[in-house]
């Protein structure tokens, strides 16, 4: 055993070392753990149990040399009980709990960490499951956060999100689901599912839903990091890229999207210095590589090009909105919603004043298509507003406030209708 911290092995420096290889690892570890089970469920408790070992043994011993190597043998140890436990019941885990020893085979071959991590990714976001069921148990398996952590992140109860975990590892069993890549045929199907799961994530970090934070860098950047990690395991697919450009172009406005006691800033107030130019540099690689590939862009890379616009614009007023209206026209035409034509009467309006964007807005009122949404009173607000209807306007906000469940973005609502009274 060697002790990372160079000093004598204590609770606190185990705990350290566990929550960082933890964190970098664990969905290489849960990979080889369900390619050696074959049981998503099992692979999950026993790698959890093998932390919770770490956290004593590496208090008394210090952090041994290998740490991930030792979290897999002591996880495999507690796999071989569990066959063993059901080896009357079932034979096949009974020829693997008379397998080699753990000290020497341990499920982890080099060779297929990139595969098994691919597969743990389309595992966690099987069609089975529900949406909020696949989000959670990315975020636990893949991203290796812990149920307080993803509770913290959605607001939302810590009971709730245990509960998804343990009935998405339920589902997955009942339902049969092999942990294995699918087939070539089927992967760029499900690879949309993959990303939508990311994009939900990354979009609940970039502007929380509810609670009195603006951003949730965290998740967002998780998001990110699991982006990186997909295009790197799926260098030839050009909407992984889109996504990850996407994520990069948004997130570089992160620093000058809150002032300094966490207040929304608008687009037209930011500091534009504050921009984060490593990103938007990253972001446009990967946008050069999602056009690279040659087959168009799709929906995350048509909405990466619309951040590009605003990544590369000095000002609001310099932004190339005509091109923006474009790229919402294109995007309407692939992945037609309501959030897109509301986002491209915002660009209308930009470019061609507000009287053609309210006429947008309007067909989406009469169409009741964002019933409950403060989106959509938001814009129509501020779309009045322009006009000089300053009445509607202020009602418009009001209602948009009333709807909005993030404190930020609610008390900017109400300093806008205040201002029109």
């Amino acid at each position: 055993m060697a002790e990372a911290t160079g000093g004598p092995p204590t609770a606190e420096s185990a705990r350290r070392a566990v929550e960082a290889v933890w964190r970098i690892e664990s969905a290489r570890i849960v990979a080889a753990l369900a390619r050696y089970t074959g049981d998503f469920e099992l692979a999950e408790d026993v790698a959890q149990e093998a932390v919770a070992e770490a956290l004593v043994s590496w208090s008394r011993d210090g952090t041994p040399d290998s740490p991930v190597g030792w979290l897999l043998a002591t996880a495999r140890r507690r796999a071989i009980d569990t066959f063993r436990r059901r080896a009357a019941l079932d034979d096949r885990y009974a020829t693997l709990a008379l397998a080699t020893p753990a000290s020497e085979e341990l499920p982890w071959d080099p060779d297929r960490v990139d595969d098994d991590i691919l597969a743990l990714m389309f595992v966690a976001c099987h069609p089975v499951l529900s949406p909020e069921a696949r989000v959670a148990l990315t975020l636990r398996t893949v991203g290796g956060l812990s149920s307080e952590e993803i509770a913290r992140a959605f607001l939302v109860p810590v009971p709730t999100i245990q509960a998804r975990i343990t009935r998405a590892k339920k589902t997955i069993a009942a339902a049969g689901v092999p942990f294995e890549l699918p087939p070539a045929s089927d992967r760029r199907t499900r690879l949309g599912g993959v990303l939508s799961v990311l994009y939900v994530i990354f979009t609940e970090g970039s502007t929380a839903t509810a609670g009195d934070r603006l951003l949730r860098t965290d998740l967002a950047y998780e998001a990110i990091r699991l982006t990186r990690m997909l295009a790197a395991l799926l260098p030839d697919e050009p909407e992984v890229f889109g996504l990850l450009a996407l994520c990069e172009l948004t997130a570089a406005r992160f620093p000058a999207r809150t002032g300094p006691d966490g207040e929304a800033v608008l687009l037209e107030d930011q500091d534009r210095r504050l921009w984060d130019r490593s990103a938007i540099r990253r972001g446009g690689a990967a946008m050069t590589r999602a056009s690279s590939l040659g087959r168009g862009l799709g929906p995350y890379g048509l909405q990466a090009a619309i951040a590009a616009c605003h990544a590369s614009a000095a000002s609001v007023t310099e932004t190339d909105w005509d091109r923006i209206v474009v790229l919402y026209e294109a995007l309407g035409r692939v992945a037609p919603s309501p959030i897109v034509e509301l986002n491209r009467a915002v660009a209308v309006a930009m470019a061609s004043g507000p009287g053609p964007a309210l006429s947008i807005v309007d067909e989406l009122v009469a169409t009741d298509r964002l019933s409950g949404s403060h989106l959509l009173p938001s814009v129509r607000g501020e779309l009045l507003t322009r006009l000089g209807r300053n009445t509607e306007a202020r009602a418009e906000l009001e209602l948009a406030a009333r709807l909005c469940g993030n404190t930020r973005e609610r008390s900017v609502l109400l300093r806008k209708a205040a201002a029109l009274s």
